[in-house]
């Protein structure tokens, strides 16, 4: 079962409430998606640590419902 853009946004802007979420369907089967996400909690961390911060805010749905999932993140600019 795929996961629609809006969920994976939601679930990431729950764990995350400051973040500014981008998602695009890369191949439109609700399976194939890219994000970007910008938030300050990222402040201090590195990429890995940004990273696992998104994944652990979509509660084990990698790889399950979710197939693939093209990652970046980024601080806010001021």
């Amino acid at each position: 079962m795929a996961m629609e853009a809006n969920e994976i946004e939601a679930m990431i802007r729950a764990a995350l409430p400051d973040a500014h979420v981008t998602i695009e369907d890369l191949r439109g089967d609700g399976d194939h998606y890219a994000a970007l996400v910008v938030s300050a909690a990222f402040k201090g961390k590195t990429r890995v640590q940004q990273h696992q911060m998104v994944y652990d805010a979509l509660r084990g749905r990698m790889g399950g419902q979710l197939h693939a999932l093209s990652l970046q993140t980024a601080l806010p600019s001021d």
